[in-house]
């Protein structure tokens, strides 16, 4: 399983209205720390597969998006849940640090 490709298209769908919780790693090709951190955001897409979607902005082609949620630097993670941001992580942070931060927002699903 990929990363989902989430388009200024197909954001409100995929993510607005999504039931599960909602990770985007917001990137570029050419930007350094993001090419680091694609392999966890690889990984993770893997392991949340049916508990969370997990995908991916590319900034230059989806401008809209970005500007809507004031990307300034890349990478920048944001959690969504029911619609709206719950968490936000700035810059190429480890595979476990990023775990810990969707986790945080799984548990709550699950009352």
């Amino acid at each position: 399983m990929h990363p989902i490709e989430f388009t200024d298209a197909n954001f409100d769908e995929e993510v607005l209205k999504s039931e599960l919780p909602v990770l985007i790693d917001f990137w570029a090709v050419w930007c350094g720390p993001c090419k680091m951190i694609a392999p966890s955001i690889n990984e993770l897409a893997n392991e949340y597969e049916g508990k969370a979607k997990i995908g991916k902005v590319d900034v230059d082609n989806n401008q809209q998006v970005a500007t809507k949620y004031g990307i300034r630097s890349i990478p920048t993670l944001l959690i969504f849940k029911d619609g709206k941001i719950v968490d936000q992580i700035v810059g190429a942070i480890p595979k476990q640090k990023i775990a810990e931060k969707l986790n945080a927002h799984l548990k709550q699903a699950v009352s």
